[in-house]
């Protein structure tokens, strides 16, 4: 496996691993938990793209990582 397929899978791995949880209300999407999953997941799955050069994922990817990234800055800002 290359390492921007490892990086990706990685990242959307967790993903996936934030959905799942939350499907099975084991956090809560607001979570400090949840923000950190898909800020990590989201930046780390952009950044294969970027590898790739795959511009479509990259814009996607790095959006998600964006509203995920305010979501867990207001999270931490309420939660101090």
């Amino acid at each position: 496996m290359s390492m921007h397929a490892f990086i990706g899978s990685v990242g959307v791995f967790l993903l996936l691993l934030a959905y799942f949880l939350n499907l099975i209300k084991v956090i809560n999407p607001s979570s400090l938990w949840c923000g950190i999953l898909n800020t990590i997941g989201g930046a780390l799955a952009a950044y294969s793209s970027y590898l790739l050069n795959f511009l479509p994922f990259i814009i996607l990817e790095g959006t998600w990582t964006i509203v995920s990234m305010i979501s867990l800055i207001k999270n931490l800002k309420t939660n101090s």
